[in-house]
């Protein structure tokens, strides 16, 4: 069984920044890889981040912008986001898939409840 819980989301403005940070619980870094998905109001759930063995896999619409990270002793990874657009206003979630690198949501099976973004312009 994993646990994810999401914090960081907030109202911030274009422009700025913001870090969401996702806490695993239970079998995970051995065990899963945790990526990062976000879904806007009427709008299917996207695949945002996710690291493979070699390297990170971003969305185009976040390439150059959002950078993954991830911190083993304290069991979390992290999205540091920056230069936010009002188009990436969304509910982030982190979510645990037993192979890495996967884009598609139907990889995953352990969610977050999710983290509020919201990007004023």
């Amino acid at each position: 069984q994993v646990q994810l819980v999401e914090s960081g989301g907030a109202l911030v403005q274009a422009g700025g920044s913001l870090r969401l940070s996702c806490a695993a619980s239970g079998r995970t870094f051995s065990t899963y890889t945790i990526g990062w998905f976000r879904q806007a109001p009427g709008k299917e759930r996207e695949f945002v981040a996710a690291p493979s063995w070699t390297s990170t896999y971003y969305a185009d619409s976040v390439k150059g912008r959002f950078t993954f990270s991830r911190d083993n002793a304290k069991n979390t990874v992290y999205l540091q986001m920056n230069s936010l657009k009002p188009e990436d206003t969304a509910v982030y979630y982190c979510a645990a898939s037993p192979r890495p690198g996967k884009r598609s949501a139907d990889e995953y099976n352990y969610w977050g409840q999710g983290t509020q973004v919201t990007v004023s312009s």
